[in-house]
């Protein structure tokens, strides 16, 4: 297994633009809170609210983070309430959530890939699926390095 380190440099070698970086700020946060919202939008066999399929995938990443790493998967933790409330904002608009998040889905993954035109490479993710889980990692490394927490 990769070293989180070498995760974030691999990914980090096709984000090297200003503006496709920019655009990843943007757009990655997206499409994690479309992805929890078109899950939010499955319904759900369990009766709690804390067994759902945002909160199973959710677990699932945390769980591959902290495989990672440690304090990268608590931060990742922090991001994913964040994430969920965002969620539950965009579920008491008036549209309804599953037609939200597909098309902030869509939006999202169609500016990422004018971000890699722009870049002059290929998405991470099209060498290796286990990027997708990478990219959220990536920012939340640059916001540690920034903080001068270390990971």
């Amino acid at each position: 297994m990769k070293t989180t380190q070498e995760w974030l440099d691999a990914y980090g070698a096709s984000h090297q633009n200003p503006t496709n970086k920019t655009i990843h700020w943007i757009c990655i946060p997206l499409i994690m809170i479309s992805l929890l919202g078109l899950l939010a939008s499955i319904p759900s066999p369990f009766e709690s609210p804390w067994l759902s399929w945002p909160m199973v995938l959710l677990v699932f990443a945390v769980v591959y983070y902290a495989m990672l790493s440690r304090p990268l998967a608590v931060g990742m933790v922090v991001v994913s309430v964040v994430m969920l409330a965002a969620v539950h904002a965009l579920a008491i608009l008036p549209v309804p959530l599953w037609l939200s998040s597909a098309a902030i889905f869509v939006g999202a993954w169609i500016v990422q890939f004018i971000g890699h035109k722009i870049e002059g490479a290929k998405p991470s993710f099209l060498e290796d699926l286990q990027f997708l889980l990478i990219g959220p990692m990536w920012l939340l490394a640059h916001l540690y390095e920034r903080a001068g927490i270390s990971y």
